[in-house]
């Protein structure tokens, strides 16, 4: 049956049209009004009327919206048209980043296509370990115009942001790590500031007067509590920044509510009201003392909406081939008792002037070795304890009991241990809960009685506190992850002591290592020369 030319004339006043509101697409919706339309274009996801600029509708620029508008009848844009039949809102050109010291991986330069397509406005979502710092840094590389830029993260990854940057050789990037909550202009002559989530309160005007050009904030659920002094201060902070890069590797379908404050300041315009955003993704409900809203609803939608629109996130599964099967990171920690550590290293340098024997000089290292990762300890515990929030499961190894039950008095409820104390019997337990338990999410095994003879292939990162004499010994650890079973790259962290004997033995290690890789046989390295290497170098080097 024909359509009659009224209804054919008031089906073609009834529009759909992709456009840009700030960072984010959405869809702009103009109809003949009847009360069944206007119910059917409330019901689409993110709707909002827009009273006083022209009386029009808009809705999220996503393929359940548009297929609903398409079967109510709307004439669909060709931009809407396009993206309904490809399931996705745009796709993202290749990217060339020349003159950078290392190598991206092909999903790495994607991150960063995308950081461009959205003009350095966006959240890098990434599963944990596959380089949302590098994606950052490397369109830092290629805006070396958009300077001074503001690095805000977890004091623990401070150190770790100036190394990569170093590392990758990122242009124009002279850098300051700031410290202490005592402010000083003349601190913020450096092209890249690097500043922890904790003083920034203290920094606030400072900062906020200085007029960065670029923020970039990792790990920006830790300013999820609107409430929170940090939060307000970023708030303050970023008002005046034209480019905001943000980082979490926290899964926004999972707590819907710590991701908010991110999307606001990408765009605003996105959420504009927490209290819509809550009731419809945040699991909202009344538990007789006011309103929760630390659950989870509508999450299929939620991510149709941010992804590729202010969100790219890949997880280690959809980029397996690009991954080789270990992949290395080391991880600078300061230490909080330097004065200790320096009046054990001066003793050190005595017995080694001395040519001390090789059993005493043993004991001096391992004395070493300990007050190192006490100074450390504190901060480690910090890192893995980011590192669970992200939901996946980590295999921690080290050496000194005090260590591990010091690990396990930390988190108790969430880990497993496998020491000498532990029997044969209760060995097979902690595995067992620990591959098939979801709420233990961390491993602490010593590395003589956890390094051979069990598989931990529900978690694919190691991450090692204190370190052998034997390259060895630690490819027999990280193999526990690394077995028949594992579906992903595994990711081994060394969390080092900066500038004590821990950075020494990690580099010895990793030479020998090399040499043994290229040996078929393998050759069990040799204690004493490997003692012998790292008092030549300390001679050498000094005390940094």
């Amino acid at each position: 049956m024909p359509i009659p030319p009224k209804a054919q004339h008031e089906q073609k006043m009834n529009r759909a049209k992709h456009f840009m509101d700030g960072n984010a697409p959405r869809i702009r919706i103009t109809f003949k009004f009847t009360w069944d339309l206007v119910e059917a274009v409330k019901a689409l996801s993110s709707s909002r009327f827009h009273r006083n600029e022209g009386k029009f509708w808009t809705c999220a620029c996503t393929k359940k919206n548009i297929e609903a508008l398409s079967f109510l009848g709307f004439t669909l844009d060709d931009a809407l048209k396009e993206m309904m039949k490809s399931g996705t809102t745009e796709k993202l050109p290749a990217i060339s980043i020349p003159k950078l010291k290392k190598k991206m991986f092909p999903f790495q330069k994607t991150g960063t296509a995308f950081v461009e397509k959205t003009n350095g406005n966006c959240l890098l979502g990434d599963e944990m370990g596959l380089g949302k710092t590098i994606e950052a840094l490397a369109w830092l590389h290629l805006h070396p115009e958009k300077r001074p830029v503001l690095i805000i993260c977890p004091a623990h990854l401070k150190l770790n942001w100036a190394q990569e940057i170093k590392m990758w050789g990122i242009k124009n990037a002279d850098v300051t790590v700031l410290s202490g909550k005592k402010p000083k202009v003349t601190q913020l002559k450096s092209a890249i500031t690097i500043i922890n989530y904790d003083i920034l309160t203290a920094w606030q005007k400072t900062l906020t007067d200085h007029k960065f050009e670029v923020m970039v904030a990792d790990e920006c659920h830790y300013f999820r509590t609107t409430k929170a002094k940090r939060t307000k201060a970023i708030k303050a902070i970023v008002k005046t920044i034209p480019h905001k890069i943000l980082l979490s590797g926290t899964p926004a379908e999972n707590r819907p509510s710590e991701l908010y404050n991110a999307f606001q300041m990408i765009s605003p315009n996105l959420f504009p009201s927490f209290w819509k955003y809550a009731h419809r993704y945040c699991g909202a409900h009344h538990n007789g003392f006011g309103w929760d809203f630390t659950g989870a609803s509508n999450t299929e939608e939620l991510n149709g909406i941010i992804t590729n629109t202010i969100m790219i996130r890949r997880l280690k599964s959809e980029v397996m081939k690009e991954l080789p099967e270990k992949i290395y990171s080391f991880l600078p920690l300061e230490i909080d008792n330097r004065q200790e550590y320096d009046e054990v290293f001066a003793h050190f340098e005595e017995e080694a002037e001395s040519d001390s024997e090789t059993t005493v000089m043993l004991q001096a290292i391992e004395a070493l070795k300990q007050t190192a990762v006490e100074g450390k300890l504190k901060t480690a515990i910090s890192w893995i304890e980011n590192f669970l929030d992200s939901g996946e499961k980590l295999v921690v190894f080290c050496h000194h009991k005090f260590v591990v039950e010091r690990l396990m008095t930390e988190f108790t409820t969430r880990a497993v241990k496998i020491d000498g104390s532990v029997s044969a019997e209760n060995r097979n337990v902690a595995v067992n809960r620990f591959q098939d338990d979801p709420s233990v999410r961390l491993f602490i095994g010593n590395m003589q009685a956890a390094g051979t003879g069990i598989t931990l292939t529900s978690a694919s990162n190691v991450a090692f506190l204190e370190y052998p004499w034997s390259p060895q010994i630690l490819n027999q650890c990280e193999d526990r992850c690394h077995r028949i079973g594992q579906k992903n790259a595994v990711q081994i962290h060394y969390l080092l002591a900066v500038n004590t004997i821990e950075e020494k033995i990690a580099k010895l290690l990793d030479s020998k290592r090399k040499v043994l890789d290229a040996i078929l046989d393998g050759k069990e390295t040799d204690q004493k020369s490997l003692l012998s290497e790292l008092i030549k170098g300390c001679k050498e080097e000094g005390h940094d």
